[in-house]
């Protein structure tokens, strides 16, 4: 794989369950060094790189809410289970030798950075990987909300969505064999099927912004990288 990665600074949105490997629950260490691996690679791409991840694995709001809790208060529990999730990833990395920052959107200055958007800027200009924790800070927006905006406070070329299959298919393929994948898709589309890539919120907020989604497996070793050069198994979401 000789060729230059097509976009030059991206953020990446992982899910919690994405960090739970094959247990049920919590952080598999060694599924967080992976995900560490496949980011450090592209770091040695030259490609700048910040992240979002979700907290599904420890905690997830809406679950709460049905089980009985105020949705502000569920919402506040699955921000502070993201700080968790972005330490972990943090320590990966660092284990690594890839210099490493976290940014909560909730102060929590004992542990890591308050989110400053030039601090966050300049922190990726130094080369270093920027995760940014508790989402957007607010309760009622979800992760990938928080995602599709840090990206485009960042400026970032574009959005990559690290999930459990390698891009977006017309139905769930694990529940549905005949479903069939696109390559591409435009945002309106999106919308318009009601595909659950991810919520309507982000999809708006990468369509004004012009930014385009990836979505590819982070279960595959190394497709991070071969996804930035155009490789590998992916569906792209981009103005039509």
């Amino acid at each position: 794989m000789s060729e230059e990665p097509q976009f030059k600074r991206v953020l990446l949105k992982l899910s919690g369950e994405a960090l739970m490997g094959s247990q049920d629950y919590g952080i598999d260490p060694e599924m967080v060094n992976r995900v560490a691996a496949e980011i450090k690679a592209v770091r040695e791409l030259g490609v700048e790189v910040c992240l979002v991840v979700g907290a599904g694995n420890i905690f997830r709001g809406m679950s709460g809410v049905a089980s009985g809790f105020d949705r502000t208060s569920a919402d506040h529990m699955g921000m502070l289970a993201t700080v968790m999730n972005s330490l972990a990833i943090q320590n990966a990395l660092e284990n690594m030798d890839v210099d490493t920052r976290v940014l909560s959107a909730f102060p929590i200055s004992s542990v890591c950075e308050p989110y400053i958007r030039r601090r966050a800027i300049r922190h990726m200009e130094k080369g270093r990987v920027v995760v940014f924790a508790a989402g957007t800070g607010n309760p009622f927006f979800t992760t990938d909300t928080a995602a599709a905006l840090r990206a485009a406070e960042m400026n970032c070329d574009a959005l990559l969505k690290g999930t459990q299959v390698n891009g977006v298919y017309t139905a769930d393929p694990k529940l549905d064999p005949t479903a069939e994948k696109y390559d591409s898709l435009s945002y309106q589309e999106v919308l318009r099927r009601d595909l659950k890539v991810m919520d309507t919120s982000a999809i708006a907020l990468a369509r004004e912004n012009d930014i385009p989604i990836l979505v590819f497996s982070i279960h595959e070793p190394g497709e991070f990288a071969r996804v930035l050069k155009g490789e590998g198994q992916f569906t792209i979401i981009r103005q039509e």
